[in-house]
């Protein structure tokens, strides 16, 4: 038998945290309803996942982060798939689920997000020991064609408009820009001085500032998974106002296909 089975088996130990029915519950040590019975529910989100607490201004800032990037538009790729749950007349419970999970894209979402905050922690390290940022650049580059969390295919050569006002929070809450969030926008100037005219994007600021209060690039991407959130129920929602099936029909002639042409079934 497997030694790891082995090792594990018997009752399940967890420093997480623990349900007594009748009781208490337990979350990372505290009583939930005595000792966290006050804190806010993204601080708790983010104790859970770091094990950290932060400031009411640290707070307010990863509140931001979430609040600035909920979009109700159903042409977006993950509220579409909500829109097409409550056209479906599926159950909102399916299609905000199905919505999140389509979020961990490759191309937006999370998965960038993730790769934007791994590259800033590697470059932060190397330039720590020495290294040009350039010279990191231009290897990073050379190595996988492209820098995450910068260009927006939507809107390439714009400010994203997100960046603006999560900056101006910061301000506002009196946090000062960190060294990964330094280092975020002095990768766009390197880029820019390259010639490559890739403006960051709102997924190299939103794992800089978690960065900079201690998050881990995994700790940032679970704090950020239900980022999109809260644009998905308002897609379903009206979209299940609609009659069933009316949210984004198209017809068949309206499509230009280039694929095989159309062959006749033949029994053989």
């Amino acid at each position: 038998m497997n030694n790891t089975l082995l090792d594990y088996e018997g009752p399940l130990r967890t420093r997480m945290g623990a349900c007594f029915p009748g009781e208490r519950a337990v979350f990372r040590g505290h009583d939930l309803h005595a000792d966290l019975k006050d804190m806010d529910w993204i601080a708790l989100y983010a104790f859970g996942i770091t094990g950290r607490r932060f400031s009411p201004q640290q707070t307010t800032l990863l509140h931001a982060l979430w609040t600035y990037t909920s979009y109700p538009d159903p042409r977006l790729w993950n509220n579409r798939v909500a829109a097409l749950a409550g056209s479906a007349r599926s159950t909102g419970a399916l299609g905000v689920a199905a919505a999140i999970a389509v979020s961990e894209a490759a191309i937006y979402g999370w998965q960038p997000e993730f790769s934007a905050a791994d590259f800033l922690v590697r470059a932060h390290q190397r330039m720590l020991a020495g290294e040009t940022l350039q010279a990191i650049l231009e290897q990073e580059l050379q190595l996988h064609k492209r820098i995450l969390g910068y260009g927006r295919p939507v809107a390439s050569l714009q400010v994203d408009e997100r960046i603006p006002a999560i900056l101006a929070r910061m301000e506002q809450e009196q946090i000062a820009q960190g060294p990964y969030l330094q280092l975020a926008f002095a990768i766009e100037r390197g880029l820019a001085q390259m010639g490559r005219r890739l403006p960051i994007n709102y997924g190299g600021v939103v794992v800089a500032i978690p960065l900079d209060m201690g998050f881990s690039p995994r700790e940032c991407y679970l704090f950020l998974l239900p980022s999109f959130m809260a644009g998905m129920p308002p897609c379903y929602q009206e979209a299940s106002q609609r009659p069933e099936g009316a949210t984004f029909p198209l017809r068949c002639s309206q499509l230009r296909y280039e694929g095989p042409a159309r062959r006749l079934w033949q029994q053989g």
